[in-house]
């Protein structure tokens, strides 16, 4: 296991015990790191205009495209470090 997979799932553990809820862009940002980490690159079918919260992620998501999975593990756990 990397160093970067072992940061990842402690800070996946961490992330549900933080005392105050992170802001609508920082949220946006650990979903689109999760994602990527857990996923890949973004290969879904871009949502409709109308559904904002779809769009908002996906759009969020496709920022970190070509991120390598180790990077976007090791951002995810130094972005949850800071919000502690």
């Amino acid at each position: 296991m990397s160093t970067a997979q072992t940061a990842f799932e402690s800070a996946l553990e961490r992330v549900k015990t933080l005392t105050q809820r992170p802001d609508n862009a920082t949220l946006l940002q650990l979903y689109a790191l999760y994602k990527q980490a857990t996923e890949g690159d973004n290969t879904t079918a871009k949502p409709s205009l109308t559904d904002l919260v779809a769009r908002a992620k996906w759009d969020a998501w496709n920022k970190v495209q070509g991120l390598s999975r180790d990077e976007a593990m090791q951002r995810y756990a130094d972005l949850v470090n800071s919000l502690e």
